[in-house]
């Protein structure tokens, strides 16, 4: 499964409450949810996420175990997010809903050209290849369905 899009760089600890504030949370609306992703970290971020690529540093979803976090960087069009390290709950919630999240320690600046490969386990920065920690085959297999429903309904 590969990837590409401009990067959105971001700090390290970025917890589900920066991606998708709680007063948010009271519709089930997901495209309130794009429109309003990252609003507490900058305003204008949520108009310039569609197609790119989140590169963050360590501890990436970190907070409560708010899937509503996940599912909003998907509406809000992020094909990928890549960072150092993940809290596990938000790693496995992106893989239930079918968003790419690579584990991978890189140097970013926005705008910067990222695509990565999870078969071939790599990311490349501007054309800088680093190596990303592999994920299962089944994962793969989840995220190539669209998330975990999708899969599981191709098994019918």
């Amino acid at each position: 499964m590969q990837g590409s899009g401009p990067a959105v760089c971001l700090g390290r600890d970025i917890d589900t409450d920066l991606i998708i504030a709680g007063r948010y949370l009271r519709t089930k609306n997901r495209s309130v949810w794009a429109e309003h992703v990252f609003e507490d970290l900058d305003p204008a971020l949520a108009a310039r996420i569609r197609g790119s690529v989140i590169v963050a540093g360590r501890n990436m979803g970190c907070g409560s175990s708010r899937e509503q976090a996940v599912v909003a960087l998907r509406e809000a069009g992020v094909v990928a997010v890549v960072a150092e390290s993940f809290a596990r709950i938000f790693f496995r919630n992106a893989v239930n809903v079918g968003l790419p999240v690579i584990e991978a320690s890189v140097t970013c600046t926005d705008g910067a050209r990222v695509a990565f490969d999870l078969d071939g386990g790599w990311i490349e920065v501007d054309g800088e290849r680093y190596p990303a920690r592999p994920l299962s085959e089944k994962m793969v297999a989840i995220l190539r369905a669209g998330g975990l429903v999708p899969y599981w309904r191709s098994w019918r």
